[in-house]
């Protein structure tokens, strides 16, 4: 069997998302996920006009060294763009190779760990009542874990809560990224952050009790010693995880953040391979990680990441918003049922618009997802609803503080 065509398509239902389809001799069709938010089109072009060149002739099931050749050939390595390619690939071999073997992607990974993947879902609000609403919307949803963001009194939007409107003035409920030429400008204020938060927590508590998962994404917006204050102000609320804390690119800030609080940490979304998790698992500086497998690689490296962090007993926890296409999104959950380590699979349901274009065998239930029974990753994309969705430019915030000054969003 040998690869016949590789191409690429960029659509846009609600968002923008990049899809590889792989095509063998016999009719094989496998495809992959390449969406890199705000960036899209420099991974659709690295796909096309440097990658997609090489699949031809391939054998699809050589995966391993499909991955090393496109990762080594290219000589300039890491970096989303290339990842979030080479995870394209990836994926799109593994569902061949699944759907040869007529098995889903998670039995050729040594089968399933659990019966389904525990997620968490985002609840938010401008006001305490609002952010209960938001809670108690979650729950009849069936999460049984939740993640808590608020707004913060002087600061007129913040990532995260969906009912405030953002800089462009729509929600953020399935895409943050302003559609237009330029980013959106927002602002942020640190101090008052670190002093509102442990309020939200202990009013969530009190109206929720003890027993709910909570969560709660800092987006990398403080210092580590700030990390270091706002983990232990909230130990008395027992969170589930406090994600992404500080900048993970200064790995050794971990270290003092540690040294300050016990509230579990959670990290990687934003990483690019296993070298970004290298030093903060083997010293334990973290508890879960946060890749991606669009952004990581695809399913082989993210198996790989995991095997090294249970001998820490660190657990998953990757990124699952919409910026993950249904097809990304799926198979994190085929790695996530198949590993030991598996710890908890953030869950924001795409729109009705993504999941035409993407059908999925995937379901919720319960509080639990599962990737479903159909051979290879159990999505199929249909190039004709996703011609009625092309794509427009979109640039993610970025934040100003008060003074001016550019800070990380």
């Amino acid at each position: 069997m040998k690869i016949v065509s590789a191409e690429v398509f960029v659509t846009s239902p609600s968002r923008n998302f990049v899809t590889l389809k792989v095509t063998t001799d016999e009719g094989v069709v496998g495809i992959g996920d390449a969406t890199l938010n705000g960036r899209e089109l420099a991974v659709a072009a690295y796909l096309k006009e440097h990658v997609a060149q090489l699949l031809i002739g391939r054998d699809p099931q050589r995966i391993e060294d499909t991955w090393q050749f496109i990762y080594r050939s290219s000589y300039w390595r890491r970096g989303p763009v290339t990842m979030a390619a080479i995870a394209a690939v990836d994926m799109a071999l593994w569902d061949i190779k699944g759907k040869i073997a007529n098995m889903p992607v998670y039995q050729l990974l040594g089968g399933a760990s659990r019966n389904g993947l525990r997620a968490y879902g985002h609840a938010s609000g401008t006001d305490i009542p609002q952010l209960f609403d938001s809670v108690r919307e979650h729950l009849e949803l069936g999460y049984k874990s939740v993640r808590i963001q608020t707004a913060i009194p002087g600061i007129k939007a913040v990532y995260g809560v969906a009912a405030q409107a953002q800089a462009s003035g729509e929600r953020y409920d399935y895409e943050p990224a302003g559609r237009g030429a330029y980013p959106q400008e927002e602002d942020w204020d640190t101090r008052a952050y670190l002093r509102h938060l442990p309020t939200v927590f202990e009013a969530v508590r009190n109206e929720f009790g003890p027993e709910l998962p909570l969560l709660h994404d800092g987006h990398h917006r403080m210092t580590p010693i700030q990390a270091a204050k706002l983990g232990k102000a909230l130990e008395p609320y027992d969170l589930f995880w406090l994600e992404d804390c500080t900048p993970a690119e200064n790995q050794e800030a971990l270290r003092l953040v540690r040294s300050h609080t016990t509230t579990p940490l959670a990290i990687g979304e934003i990483f690019n391979t296993v070298y970004d998790f290298q030093t903060i698992i083997k010293e334990q500086l973290i508890d879960y990680v946060r890749a991606a497998s669009t952004h990581f690689g695809g399913i082989s490296p993210l198996k790989k990441v995991m095997d090294f962090a249970a001998q820490y007993q660190i657990k998953s926890g990757f990124h699952g918003p919409t910026d993950i296409s249904p097809i990304g999104f799926a198979a994190q959950l085929h790695v996530g049922l198949a590993i030991h380590n598996y710890g908890i699979q953030e869950y924001m349901p795409h729109s009705d618009a993504t999941n035409e274009v993407f059908q999925q065998s995937m379901t919720f239930k319960d509080g639990y997802l599962h990737p479903g029974e159909n051979p290879g990753i159990g999505v199929e994309f249909n190039e004709e609803a996703a011609k009625a969705f092309p794509y427009q430019q979109a640039y993610l915030p970025y934040n100003r503080l008060v003074d001016g000054t550019v800070h990380d969003w």
